[in-house]
């Protein structure tokens, strides 16, 4: 095998990776070869990095102009990938724009051009509507999760948006799904296709699928049952539809149940709030639309539950995608009413699972989280949060737990028990000599 660039060896170790897995690999030689790649793999194979790595070049050739974009299906898993990106520490500038968030901070940050654009169709369509983006530059286009951010309703933006870059010159659509057609206007010509959808049997082998029985159609009193012999385990519920979200999320809370909803229909700050909150261990269960079926990467999540049945089969794979990544294991568990059948694309040998007779109630979580109205764009950091919250607020090191900043505020896990002494000791202190709301988060 050809010697690694000194650039990749540097960026791998930042990533603490020790080497590429073969479907990486083979994406960083078929985009050494080809011009147009389709790239099939499982979620959680790691093919955020098989796109970004072949970019790098190019990128570090031209770093003040903007030669790559990558479209997304949504502000989650754009957000997810320019992580990813920062995480390889290139000293290459990368913007993201989504809808959620003041569309002028993304204008301030596109005035000296990125070396790479990441961005969903609507708010990218925006952007070059408004001549903030220099559409001629740009040479490479990828597409992650092509099968829908091609579906219907982007594909009108998508089409505007590839058919305003005159100079692409190589494209790479992704995805853990297959898609029968790709529309003629992505510009594909000869595409080579990687698919390690099939190969990858260790996937497969860490998934197993279960089934539970509903003797109600309301299958409310069955999921509250299951979660509470699942314990303390990191477990997403999966519903259809957004009303169907809060209901549930709210009949668990009646049955004292802690948990956190999210989907497309609530404001920015509420849902980086909802998956902080699941992330950091405040609340072990995630009540969601299929919104999070795609670019959440949340470590460990040890249980997918299917509350409703997904659409089509596409969707229960990404669904399960959300478990067992990489070498993890996880179960996915198909909740059915006394009026539907198993689907077909359900495994024959899926394991038909009782709930025990008694339901005992999970411990509460041990963190909470608090809010703190400053963030990145106000010269906050995590070490100023640590610092801040270990010198004014009486907490230990093993007291706080993850931290997140963000452009305008930031949260951070705290020990539930130590909260309301912690608040009360900072009601009236500041963080880098500004007095900053700080509350626990709603």
């Amino acid at each position: 095998m050809q010697q690694q660039p000194e650039w990749l060896s540097k960026a791998l170790n930042n990533l603490n990776i020790k080497a590429l897995n073969e479907m990486q690999e083979a994406a960083l030689t078929a985009t050494a070869q080809h011009k147009d790649l389709i790239l099939l793999s499982a979620t959680g194979s790691g093919k955020t990095l098989a796109f970004l790595l072949p970019l790098v070049e190019q990128l570090q050739q031209n770093p003040t102009t903007t030669t790559a974009i990558i479209i997304v299906p949504s502000r989650e898993l754009a957000l997810q990938i320019e992580t990813v990106f920062k995480s390889l520490q290139l000293n290459l500038k990368v913007t993201c724009c989504y809808g959620g968030h003041k569309r002028e901070i993304e204008e301030n940050n596109l005035k000296q051009a990125p070396a790479l654009l990441i961005g969903t169709p609507g708010r990218l369509a925006d952007h070059i509507r408004r001549e903030s983006i220099n559409t001629k530059t740009i040479t490479t286009l990828v597409l992650d999760e092509f099968d829908k951010s091609l579906e219907l309703g982007f594909q009108e933006e998508v089409s505007f948006i590839i058919g305003s870059m005159p100079n692409i010159e190589e494209r790479m659509l992704t995805s853990a799904t297959r898609m029968e057609e790709i529309p003629a206007f992505v510009g594909l010509q000869q595409p080579v296709t990687l698919d390690f959808l099939n190969a990858n049997e260790e996937k497969e082998i860490g998934l197993s699928i279960q089934l539970l029985q509903s003797e109600e159609k309301d299958k409310i009193e069955t999921l509250f049952r299951l979660i509470c012999m699942l314990g303390n385990r990191s477990t997403i519920v999966f519903c259809n539809h957004r009303e169907a979200v809060e209901r549930t999320s709210a009949l668990l809370k009646e049955r004292d149940i802690v948990n956190v909803f999210y989907h497309g229909a609530m404001e920015q700050r509420d849902r980086d709030a909802a998956l902080c909150k699941f992330r950091n261990g405040t609340s072990n269960v995630l009540v969601t639309t299929d919104l999070a079926a795609r670019g959440l990467d949340i470590a460990n999540i040890r249980y997918i539950v299917h509350y409703h049945l997904p659409h089509n089969e596409d969707t229960f794979t990404h669904r399960n995608g959300r478990t067992a990544r990489m070498e993890a294991s996880g179960t996915a568990i198909v909740i059915l009413g006394p009026e539907e059948t198993k689907p077909e694309y359900i495994p024959a040998e899926a394991e038909e699972i009782t709930l025990p007779t008694e339901a005992v109630i999970p411990d509460k979580p041990k963190w909470t989280t608090l809010f703190i109205a400053a963030g990145k764009k106000d010269k906050v950091n995590k070490i100023d949060i640590v610092g801040f919250l270990s010198n004014k607020g009486d907490l230990k090191k093993e007291d706080i737990g993850l931290i997140e900043v963000k452009d305008f505020f930031a949260f951070v896990a705290v020990k539930k028990i130590k909260a309301s002494h912690t608040l009360n000791l900072i009601k009236d202190e500041k963080i880098k000599g500004k007095k900053v709301k700080i509350a626990v988060a709603k």
